[in-house]
Order: C-alpha cells, then sequence, then structure tokens
C-alpha cells in the first residue's frame, strides 16, 4: 500500500453533527421567512438527507410533496432564493458556536499536521457553510492547513457522483492510492470509492443504519483513533 499523505474530510456529519440542529434548522427558519408552511422535522429531514446538496433537497421535496409551489414561476430563482436564505441562517448558527466538532476529530486534524499529513475537504455544502463552521471550530493556523476545498456548485454532479473528490485529487496533485477519504453516509462512501480511495466511515445517528460495504473501516467515533492505524 502507498504510503499515506493526505486526509480528505467531508463535512456535514463528518467534521460535526451539522444536519439536525444545523442545515435542518436553517432551512425551517428559511421557509418561514418565505412565507412557507413547510416544516423539516428531525425524520423527514432524515430521509431527505437521501438527496445530496441544498438546492437538490429543496427541489426534490417541492417536486414531491407541494408541486404548486412552482406553478407559474420560475423554479431555479425561486431554489436559489431559498437556499441563499438557508445559507445565511445557516452560517449564523455555525458562527455562533453551537455546533462544535464531532469527539475525535480536532485531534485527528492536529496529529495529522504534526506528522506532515495534507488536509483537504470533498463536500457538497457551500463554501460560506464551510468557513463559518471552520472558523467557530478551529483556529486560524489550523484551518489555514487545509490546502484544497472542493465545496458547493465547483463540480455539477454532488455525491454519489466522484467528481468532487476527482477534482479535490487534481488539485492535490495526488493519487488516491495516497489519501484516505473521511466520510459519514453511503452518498459520500460512493463517491469515494468512485475515485478510487480508501474511505474510513463515521457514522451518525442519521447513518447508522445505511450500508458501507466496501469502506476501508468503519467507526462510531475519531475519538482514540491514532494517525498511526491509518
Amino acid at each position: 500500500m502507498e504510503t499515506l499523505k493526505a486526509l480528505i474530510f467531508d463535512v456535514d456529519g463528518t467534521l460535526a453533527d451539522t444536519e439536525r440542529d444545523g442545515h435542518r434548522c436553517a432551512f425551517n427558519l428559511a421557509f418561514g421567512e418565505h412565507g412557507l408552511e413547510w416544516h423539516w422535522d428531525e425524520q423527514t429531514y432524515g430521509r431527505l438527507l437521501s438527496v445530496t446538496g441544498g438546492k437538490e433537497r429543496l427541489r426534490h421535496y417541492a417536486e414531491q410533496y407541494d408541486p404548486a409551489f412552482f406553478a407559474g414561476r420560475d423554479a431555479d430563482v425561486l431554489i436559489r432564493a431559498l437556499h441563499a436564505t438557508k445559507t445565511r441562517h445557516y452560517v449564523r448558527l455555525a458562527g455562533s458556536g453551537r455546533i462544535p466538532l464531532r469527539p475525535g476529530v480536532g485531534c485527528l486534524i492536529e496529529t495529522a499536521i504534526a506528522r506532515g499529513l495534507r488536509l483537504a475537504m470533498a463536500t457538497t455544502t457551500t463554501p460560506e457553510n464551510v468557513e463559518a463552521l471552520l472558523s467557530a471550530t478551529l483556529p486560524e493556523p489550523v484551518r489555514r492547513r487545509f490546502e484544497v476545498i472542493g465545496a458547493g456548485d465547483v463540480v455539477a454532479a454532488k455525491k454519489p457522483a466522484s467528481d468532487i473528490y476527482a477534482w479535490v485529487l487534481e488539485r492535490l496533485d495526488l493519487p488516491p492510492e495516497s489519501c484516505l477519504a473521511i466520510e459519514d453516509s453511503h452518498n459520500g462512501l460512493q463517491a469515494a470509492l468512485g475515485a478510487g480511495l480508501r474511505c474510513l466511515v463515521t457514522r451518525n445517528d442519521y447513518t447508522r443504519n445505511e450500508d458501507f460495504s466496501g469502506a476501508w473501516r468503519v467507526v462510531d467515533t475519531l475519538e482514540g483513533l491514532a494517525v498511526d492505524d491509518l
């Protein structure tokens, strides 16, 4: 096996439990601001997580549960406006510090830096969301060590497509064999595997029962995980 040179982290659900008390709440605040009677409770949001990407999730929900939402209006404009409002609310929530890193994440990042590993991110969330979370949870010198951040719409096809990992690998100028992806979901795992990466899965409450066949390793927490084990 080729020497490990880089860790590529997913963000939502992997670095922090952002979905239930971050993104879901921000979506609901956006719905209220736009005068919609939509409300995503924890169970509904858990089902919607099978659709990756916030704009894609909004479109899917409207098509399935409120098709009249699009009647006589430009769907793309509506979705973009809703998503921009949601992002504004999420950035505020994340920036308040109410969404901590998952146990073991900070230690693993710092240990990886000490061992000379390179760091990157591959996520479907927006760059603004990434920056808000990192600014509230990691000191600036550590944030600067993430040299490539693939986020938002830098690629057209979201996970489980492997495009975002291909984009990150190209900018790292590393072969997949020398990198390890860290994900929390089936969709993320499929994206990593499709790019030829080994993938460590750290399950959370939303993804605990998903199929992780093909993962290099599956854990419930990164706490106590040593870089030498990777």
